[in-house]
């Protein structure tokens, strides 16, 4: 239960700083937070990271899914008992669908955390969720995993 308590944590609050961007930064260029460091820019990514990709919203929307029903039946048939485990796979796939709704409903994702001191690309929370996740995942694959303990 605690999987889809921090998917549906994920997916609210993506939402909700996705709603204010779009009602408040709209009709902004930018809005510096930090001056030359951290703005708040709007920002309509109709590609992936670092733009790539630019324009393949079916492409997305499908890999997205794969990636969704992969974790979800990963989830299910393996009813994995590391916390850790579940709470990166909850974190990627709720970033993943907060993606998918923008990309649903909008045809592209909206796009607003912006660190302009090293220029790095405008992202969002379902990103920053989708990240840590992985870097979570990463940590439990390499230092926690037990491949005997599955073998047995």
């Amino acid at each position: 239960m605690l999987w889809f308590i921090i998917i549906a944590a994920v997916i609210a609050l993506d939402q909700y700083t996705k709603y204010l961007a779009l009602t408040r930064l709209v009709n902004y260029d930018t809005i510096p937070l930090i001056e030359n460091v951290f703005h708040l820019t709007f920002v309509k990514n109709r590609g992936a990271a670092f733009g790539i990709l630019q324009n393949q919203k079916w492409f997305f929307i499908v890999v997205t899914g794969a990636i969704m029903i992969g974790i979800i039946y990963y989830i299910y048939r393996e009813k994995p008992e590391s916390k850790l485990l579940m709470i990166s796979l909850s974190m990627i796939l709720g970033g993943a669908v907060g993606n998918l709704i923008d990309r649903i409903r909008y045809s592209y994702v909206v796009d607003f955390f912006d660190f302009t001191l090293i220029n790095f690309p405008v992202f969002n929370v379902a990103d920053s969720f989708v990240v840590v996740g992985t870097i979570f995942l990463s940590y439990y694959l390499l230092f926690k995993y037990d491949a005997k303990k599955d073998e047995a």
